[in-house]
């Protein structure tokens, strides 16, 4: 083979080198933009939306999912039934507490700043727990009229596994959106002991343990499930009752539980309404500083104390 023919072959060979090497990168970026794109949607947890809206900090996302922290707060997020990512969540906290943080500083005096930060990421938190609780509460609330949809879907003749379905078409959210996750996975072969395992551990309540332990031993030995159910829908149902009451007792204690540190925040701002630079001066030394933080600590020690003598189990 001569020089002639050799160098054209060579250019010839390079170029299409060149173009499947190029060919190779397009599709190799385009699988995992659709990859991403499938994981974001459906992530770990399960977790469908169908609202079509564009996610936010998706980059942050990714990050914060490969973290333990990231995904236990993508696990409360999933809990609470929030249409919101941990990245945009984590996102509005941090500006949440960079305004309470400028809001303490400016109103009362720059070491209340700090202060007014936590405070900020406290109230995130606690956010979180009241949405998952009231989402809990509701799906609780829902349980008799479930366990009736199964009793009656099974005493037809229907599988387990399809009267979860029509359970979660009959009902409304909370049930019916975790039931819909229930039938998913056991669409694509999940067990029925995973499925509703995970269901167990996203809501927490003695009720639905209850329910899901019923359903469980059924599907695996068998036996009468229908007056399993029917017995579980009259339990459900008294102790729904009782809940009810319980709560109603108790209401004046959890308003006062928020009461007292609300009454302590308040009080700085009437000290430093009456004197005004009362606050700054307070917080220039150490002992004063160190009285205001023994302060918020008792308070913080007197909330968890009444939260805790006002929760009674049933």
């Amino acid at each position: 083979m001569d020089l002639k023919t050799l160098v054209p072959l060579t250019t010839g060979v390079t170029l299409l080198a060149c173009v499947l090497a190029v060919a190779g990168l397009h599709a190799y970026a385009m699988g995992r933009a659709q990859r991403q794109d499938l994981v974001d949607r459906l992530s770990a947890t399960g977790q469908v939306r169908a609202t079509g809206r564009r996610r936010l900090f998706r980059s942050l996302d990714r990050r914060l999912r490969r973290t333990r922290p990231g995904r236990r707060l993508e696990l409360r997020l999933a809990a609470t039934g929030l249409d919101v990512t941990p990245g945009e969540f984590f996102v509005a906290m941090l500006v949440a507490v960079a305004g309470l943080w400028l809001v303490g500083q400016a109103a009362l005096a720059p070491f209340f700043g700090p202060i007014a930060g936590l405070l900020g990421v406290w109230a995130a938190v606690q956010f979180l727990n009241w949405q998952r609780q009231k989402r809990i509460e509701r799906f609780i609330g829902q349980l008799p009229e479930l366990a009736r949809i199964l009793a009656n879907a099974t005493q037809a003749g229907l599988a387990l596994r399809t009267a979860i379905g029509m359970a979660a078409e009959e009902l409304e959210a909370p049930a019916g959106e975790e039931l819909a996750k229930v039938a998913n996975q056991l669409a694509v072969g999940a067990s029925m002991d995973e499925a509703l395992g995970e269901l167990a551990d996203r809501l927490p309540s003695r009720e639905l343990v209850v329910l899901v332990t019923t359903l469980v031993l059924a599907n695996r030995a068998g036996g009468q499930l229908v007056s399993a159910l029917r017995n579980l829908t009259e339990t459900l149902e008294e102790r729904k009752e009782t809940r009810r009451e319980i709560r109603t007792q108790l209401s004046q204690v959890s308003i006062t539980s928020y009461a007292v540190p609300v009454m302590g925040v308040g009080s700085l701002f009437l000290m430093d309404g009456v004197k005004d630079g009362a606050l700054e001066r307070m917080t220039g030394s150490p002992v004063g500083q160190a009285c205001v933080i023994i302060a918020f600590a008792l308070y913080a020690v007197g909330f968890v104390m009444i939260r805790r003598l006002s929760r009674i189990d049933v």
